[in-house]
C-alpha cells in the first residue's frame, strides 16, 4: 500500500490498524455494537445476533451507551488498543446513540482514535456533528456510483421517514454518499471507502468508484470480496485473482488497503490474531 500523504493524516494512519498495514498486526481496535438499526437494504447483507459468524453485520449483543463506554475502558486496560469504532451491526448513522457515544468518548478518552463505518445515506445531514464529536476517520461503503448497477445491489433506502425503492432510492444513496464524503473531507475527517466486489455486477465498475471518491476527498480504498448471502447467496465469491486485479487497477488511482479481515461489529483486539481477536461472548440483550 502506498503511504498516505499529507501531515494531517500522519497521527491517525500511524496507529490505525485499518489504515496502516504495518500496524495491522501490532495494535488493536474495539468495535462497540451500539448501532442495530439500518436504513438501506443491501441484497448481500444479513444482520444477525450470534457468537459464531466472523463477518460484518454480526454481534453477540447490542450495548447501550453506558455499557459501551465501560467495555472500552475494560479492553483498553487489557491490551494495546488504539482505535474505538462503531461498525454496526446496522448502520452507525441510523442510530442516534452513535454520535452521543463519540461525544462522551472524546471527553473520557481524548487520545483514542475514533472511527465509524456507514453506508453514507445520512452523511450530508450529520457531517458537522460527526466532526464535532471528535471522530477522526469514517469508512463509507460505496458499491456503485452508476444507478443502473446500484439497482442490482440495493432494494430500497429509508430516508426522512420514507421507503424509497428502485432508481430514485439508489440515486439518492449515491448522491448522499458522494456529497457526504466531500463534506466530511472538507471538515478534516479522513475518509476510507469500502467497495464490495460482486462478480458480474460491479467488478468492472470499482475503478470508476475509485476515481470519483478520490475526487471527493477520500484518501484510501478497501476492496472486499462478496460474502454470498441473502439475495446474492448464489453469486460465487470472487477469486483471489479477481480481487487482486481490481485492487491493482484501483491502486493506480488511490492507495489500497489490503489487510482487512472483515471484522464483526463487536470485535476487539488485534485483527487476524485468533488468540487475541475476540468478540463479546454475552447472551443477546436485545434484537432489532
Amino acid at each position: 500500500m502506498k503511504e498516505l500523504k499529507g501531515s494531517r493524516f500522519a497521527h491517525v494512519t500511524k496507529a490505525h490498524p485499518c489504515f496502516n498495514e504495518k500496524m495491522h498486526d501490532k495494535v488493536g481496535r474495539v468495535h462497540v455494537p451500539i448501532a442495530p438499526k439500518c436504513n438501506i437494504y443491501c441484497n448481500f447483507c444479513t444482520r444477525d445476533i450470534n457468537s459464531d459468524e466472523n463477518r460484518p453485520g454480526v454481534a453477540s449483543c447490542v450495548m447501550n451507551l453506558d455499557s459501551a463506554l465501560e467495555h472500552v475502558q475494560n479492553v483498553t486496560e487489557e491490551g494495546p488498543i488504539s482505535v474505538v469504532g462503531v461498525a454496526g451491526p446496522g448502520d452507525s448513522l441510523a442510530n442516534p446513540d452513535t454520535i452521543e457515544f463519540f461525544k462522551r468518548l472524546s471527553k473520557e478518552n481524548p487520545d483514542l482514535i475514533k472511527c465509524m463505518s456507514t453506508n453514507g445515506l445520512l452523511l450530508p445531514d450529520l457531517a458537522e456533528e460527526i466532526a464535532k464529536a471528535g471522530v477522526n476517520t469514517v469508512t463509507v461503503t460505496v458499491n456503485a456510483i452508476d444507478p443502473e448497477i446500484a439497482e442490482k445491489i440495493y432494494t430500497f433506502v429509508k430516508y426522512d421517514g420514507n421507503v424509497i425503492k428502485g432508481r430514485k432510492g439508489v440515486e439518492l444513496l449515491i448522491k448522499n454518499q458522494l456529497d457526504g464524503i466531500q463534506k466530511l473531507s472538507d471538515l478534516g475527517v479522513i475518509i476510507k471507502v469500502n467497495s464490495v466486489l460482486i462478480p458480474g455486477i460491479n467488478d468492472e465498475h470499482i475503478v470508476d468508484i475509485a476515481r470519483e471518491v478520490k475526487e471527493r476527498g477520500a484518501s484510501l480504498m478497501n476492496v472486499l470480496p462478496l460474502i454470498p448471502l441473502n439475495k446474492m447467496k448464489d453469486i460465487p465469491k470472487p477469486s483471489c485473482a479477481e480481487i487482486e486485479k481490481v485492487r491493482a487497477d484501483v491502486e493506480e488511482i488511490i492507495p489500497v488497503f489490503r489487510a482487512c479481515t472483515q471484522c464483526r461489529a463487536d470485535a476487539y483486539g488485534i485483527p487476524g490474531k485468533h488468540h487475541e481477536d475476540h468478540h463479546l461472548g454475552m447472551t443477546p440483550a436485545s434484537h432489532y
